[in-house]
């Protein structure tokens, strides 16, 4: 975040958890027993809301469903590529919500009956509950690209767009490269998971040729979307740190990806063939595959919700949060899907569902995103916004946060200020994970 409207953020930001995240309300809506709350998906959301309803009220019995036992951060994974981080140390366990009470299941949630309200588990159990919190995170379209598959995803051509063993995989395709070769990111259309983490993907594998010494390789960008977040600063940093290496094509242009062919490793759109020695798909996005199956989703595949608490617009007492969720109409979302906005999303459902069970009307809510990006070593820049409800509408409050400038008074002044940066990136990171998962 850049000096501009500082006070301004800070103030609006302490004022985003929803105010009963400051109070123990006493439990009277389940008179005689405990209110039974389960949590859907153990990501920055679903660690969040699960956290903040013991916190909230002590009494709740609170339940968190999670495939796995170790949760791999997706911000700051692309400098794992790079080189310039460690997959280790974006990971961290549940231990801490544990701690707070929180009844962790390593299971995986395969079915929801909303009249009962009940949730089905892999593993064989059925849990009731007063409340749910769904945090799914995305699923893939795998049929929007022809000829890329999920099995490819999981072993001869990951998309590495959730953090893990998939990341690893890519950068070890990395590391196989010569220089020369081609490195070809596909995006796929809009809304998806971090709006500028393929373009921030392409800058750290360009630092890595560039730190390599393969400065004949270059890096393809097929889009299909015709626009970007925090476009002019990306391009800013491609101009200074990799001139002539990141090629950028619009959806206009023939950016968008409909086919790949394993065999030459080339992908296509309407117009173009683009041919690479390492391809990385992104397939389009819905939300997770447990929201769909339970009919919790629209025509686009992504779930809408109520804002003002973040319950679904089609079934009551289910609560959605994280990038599952939409408010708004296509194309454009107020909400981005992002880490911020998930975790901010989660204490508002937390607040909402409190106030419920105690007869309460729901607090306003603010919402926070801040977003960095890192492109280059000690060059780094974010979006830092606050939003609130204005007539239905999810709008962001211009008097607090912004966008980091793309110019600066002096050369001096803009490259401190890219430097300070990264290094706020990397105590972002540190805060948002204590605060969802400690």
């Amino acid at each position: 975040m850049t000096p501009f409207n500082r006070r301004a953020f800070i103030k609006a930001a302490i004022a985003a958890a929803p105010a009963s995240a400051f109070l123990t309300l006493p439990n009277t809506a389940h008179a005689g027993r405990k209110a039974n709350i389960v949590v859907v998906g153990g990501g920055y959301g679903g660690a969040t809301a699960a956290k903040y309803l013991k916190l909230m009220d002590s009494a709740l019995d609170v339940t968190l469903i999670e495939r796995e036992k170790t949760y791999t951060s997706c911000p700051l994974s692309n400098e794992v590529l790079s080189g310039h981080g460690k997959i280790e140390d974006l990971q961290t366990g549940y231990d801490g919500l544990k701690k707070r009470g929180v009844n962790v299941m390593f299971d995986e949630a395969v079915g929801i009956d909303a009249a009962k309200k009940t949730v089905k588990l892999k593993g064989g159990k059925t849990l009731k509950y007063d409340a749910l919190i769904l945090s799914p995170g995305i699923d893939y379209n795998f049929a929007g690209v022809e000829g890329y598959t999920e099995a490819m995803a999981n072993s001869t051509h990951p998309h590495a767009w959730k953090a893990g063993p998939q990341t690893l995989m890519l950068k070890k395709k990395l590391e196989g490269m010569k220089d020369g070769q081609t490195f070809i990111i596909s995006v796929p259309p809009g809304p998806f998971r971090c709006p500028p983490g393929p373009y921030e993907r392409a800058s750290q594998v360009a630092s890595y040729f560039k730190h390599h010494g393969m400065n004949k390789s270059k890096v393809i960008i097929a889009d299909a979307n015709d626009s970007f977040s925090k476009k002019g600063l990306f391009e800013q940093s491609w101009k200074r740190h990799y001139p002539g290496m990141i090629e950028w094509v619009a959806g206009a242009a023939g950016g968008k990806i409909v086919k790949f062919d394993a065999k030459t490793n080339t992908v296509s759109s309407d117009f173009n063939d683009y041919k690479g020695d390492v391809v990385n798909i992104i397939p389009p996005h819905h939300a997770g595959n447990i929201a769909k199956n339970a009919g919790l989703t629209n025509a686009k595949g992504w779930c809408d919700v109520d804002m003002l608490t973040m319950e679904s617009a089609v079934q009551k007492d289910i609560w959605i949060i994280g990038d599952a969720c939409v408010h708004g109409e296509l194309p454009v979302y107020a909400a981005p899907k992002s880490a911020h906005m998930a975790n901010t999303q989660a204490k508002v459902a937390a607040g909402a569902i409190i106030a419920k069970l105690n007869g309460m009307a729901a607090p306003e809510p603010f919402f926070v995103n801040t977003c960095y990006s890192i492109t280059a070593p000690d060059w780094g820049f974010s979006v830092a916004h606050v939003y609130r409800l204005r007539d239905g509408k999810l709008v962001y409050i211009t008097e607090a946060g912004g966008i980091s400038p793309v110019n600066m008074d002096s050369e001096d002044a803009l490259t401190l200020q890219r430097k300070l940066e990264s290094e706020y990136a990397t105590g972002w990171l540190k805060n948002i994970m204590a605060d969802a998962f400690a």
